[in-house]
């Protein structure tokens, strides 16, 4: 920030150069929807005008498909979603997590966003933690729980945009956590890669590995005190989890394990709704949810990133690649420096995603050579933080109603500590504050942590898209990657998400992970300007996973599913 206005001079001639270029691409993408299909892309997008869900798990997207047929809206469906999720990939999700989401209402035309992210217990200060004998932010135990935000969102949701009672929403969620549900593939390989965390508790092994071991593909699960949190929300909406039983074996565990969490923290949590940020990229415009996300960091790309005509680059060239490879350095430099919870801190964001700002850092590029050190200088705790587990879906409905909406527990099965009767992981979001004093996201009673999961929606004129692609730090990354292969290149939802990417989870030095499909010759030029790279498996989800909704003007619906994970895009059926 400190050198922004007095490099905007030399900022000029590379902006002056890429002009016209920037122009043209606007012009020409202008004069059609993007979607052109990658000649490689695997599955064809969902067509529809009846209303659809998407999920990375197929039950899910099918709960919201049928919550939908049932005369739900978007709203409904998306809460529907998310509840059959949360059972169906417990590692990633489930209401002892947080939530966001950007709800786009029709009738009004307006893009609505709740941040539904919760906050820290009142008594979890600095000095209680080093008491306890923490040096650095905990990310697993007690000390790393938050108070869970996503049961408030979707009573927030619900009551504000939704159609349909609690308990038409949740009983697929019920009714498949009950009778069970055969685990799916790669949600099967995740469960099994968190053995040691789910082994340390005894209620984490109750539910979650009913045999000793994680279920394997094709194994049936059921989780029966799920089903009972679930149908007290059912009957109470966000009371029946913040007050009486569920509560109460919150509580229970805060006894069990010495923790700092109250009644009280749990009982006066309230979501927000706030206002969405957001920028312009080539005649679109690009909203995400504000600090304490890291969604800004996604804008700040994408105005980083108008600087150069990246349509004329060639997608996934080597060019383009380091472009976006290094603006992200910077973008995601500043973000950890500036965002936290905004309560009682002062946010530049206005300066953070201006134009100005986005051309000054666009000069301080080169082209030719990979940047090792675009980072603030005090990363101690922050740099070391591992991905993360999330899930993001996205549902659309006949009348036009749009939803994008992520939920998380953190990393994998959160803080591996179940509740005990509840049926549910509690996340452990207070990792993500720095126990360093005096920063913004310096860890304080009822505070929010800086969050990395994003829900993101873009439009122009009537054409309006949902998107969100998960996977902790990767996700602004994934963002401005998405956003890039919509508007400058043309691609359709489907092959958007398809397309190969990279994602740099760490915050200092050249190195970057990308997938092996992309050519030899690109990834020699790029190590030739000085990125390490480390090849991922074709389609790995260490670049994350993601959904996406297309509406145009005439109402279709054109919708994709991310392969990197086992879910789908199910559109609704009429009644027959």
């Amino acid at each position: 920030m400190r050198t922004v206005l007095c490099r905007l001079i030399s900022s000029k001639t590379i902006y002056t150069a890429t002009l016209m270029g920037g122009l043209m691409a606007t012009l020409a993408n202008a004069q059609s929807l993007p979607l052109k299909r990658d000649p490689q892309q695997g599955r064809a997008m969902v067509i529809t005008t009846r209303g659809v869900a998407a999920a990375s798990q197929t039950l899910a997207a099918a709960a919201g498909a049928k919550v939908l047929e049932q005369g739900g809206n978007a709203i409904d469906a998306a809460i529907a979603s998310n509840a059959v999720m949360g059972l169906v990939e417990p590692e990633s999700n489930g209401i002892g997590g947080d939530l966001f989401a950007l709800v786009y209402i029709a009738k009004e035309d307006k893009l609505y966003a709740l941040n539904a992210s919760g906050w820290s217990p009142a008594s979890m200060t600095r000095e209680a933690l080093r008491a306890r004998g923490h040096v650095q932010m905990p990310e697993s135990g007690i000390d790393s729980v938050t108070v869970p935000g996503a049961v408030a969102g979707w009573h927030a949701l619900r009551e504000r945009f939704g159609r349909l009672p609690f308990s038409k929403i949740l009983a697929p969620a019920i009714q498949y956590a009950e009778q069970g549900f055969p685990v799916t593939e790669l949600i099967a390989g995740d469960w099994q890669s968190t053995l040691a965390k789910l082994s340390r508790q005894s209620h984490s092994r109750k539910v979650y590995l009913p045999n000793g071991n994680p279920l394997k593909v094709g194994e049936v699960f059921r989780n029966p005190d799920l089903a009972s949190s679930y149908k007290r929300i059912a009957e109470s909406g966000r009371d029946g989890f913040y007050q009486g039983p569920t509560a109460e074996g919150i509580l229970a565990l805060m006894k069990e394990e010495g923790g700092l969490m109250s009644a009280a923290d749990l009982r006066e949590f309230q979501p927000e709704w706030v206002e969405p940020i957001s920028t312009t990229y080539r005649g679109w415009t690009v909203y995400e949810v504000p600090p304490n996300t890291q969604g800004i960091a996604a804008l700040m790309m994408l105005n980083i990133l108008e600087q150069f005509p990246i349509g004329n680059l060639g997608h996934n060239s080597a060019e383009s690649l380091h472009l976006l490879i290094e603006a992200k350095k910077l973008a995601y430099a500043d973000m950890l420096e500036q965002v936290g919870d905004p309560k009682g801190a002062s946010i530049p964001v206005s300066t953070m995603i201006s134009k100005q700002y986005g051309k000054v850092r666009a000069a301080e590029i080169d082209t030719a050579k990979a940047n090792c050190r675009a980072v603030p200088a005090d990363l101690a705790h922050i740099a070391s933080l591992p991905g993360a587990d999330t899930i993001y879906l996205t549902t659309a409905d006949s009348e036009g109603n749009m939803v994008s909406l992520i939920q998380s527990i953190y990393l994998g099965f959160g803080s591996g500590l179940v509740a005990p009767g509840t049926g549910f992981v509690m996340h452990n979001r207070a990792g993500l504050f720095t126990i360093t004093e005096g920063k913004t996201n310096t860890v304080a009673p009822r505070k929010r942590p800086l969050h990395t999961i994003i829900p993101a929606f873009m439009r122009r004129g009537d054409v309006k898209i949902t998107f969100g692609i998960m996977g902790g730090w990767n996700q602004a990354q994934a963002h401005a990657q998405f956003v890039s292969n919509v508007v400058d290149h043309g691609f359709n939802v489907q092959s958007a998400l398809e397309l190969p990417r990279f994602t740099k989870r760490t915050f200092e030095g050249c190195d970057v992970e990308i997938e092996r499909r992309v050519p030899d010759a690109v990834l020699n030029r790029l190590r030739d300007r000085g990125h390490l790279i480390q090849l991922s498996d074709a389609f790995d989800s260490a670049v994350g996973n993601g959904q996406a909704i297309l509406r145009n003007g005439e109402g279709v619906l054109f919708a994709g599913s991310d392969p990197r994970k086992d879910g789908a895009a199910i559109p609704a059926s009429p009644s027959f």
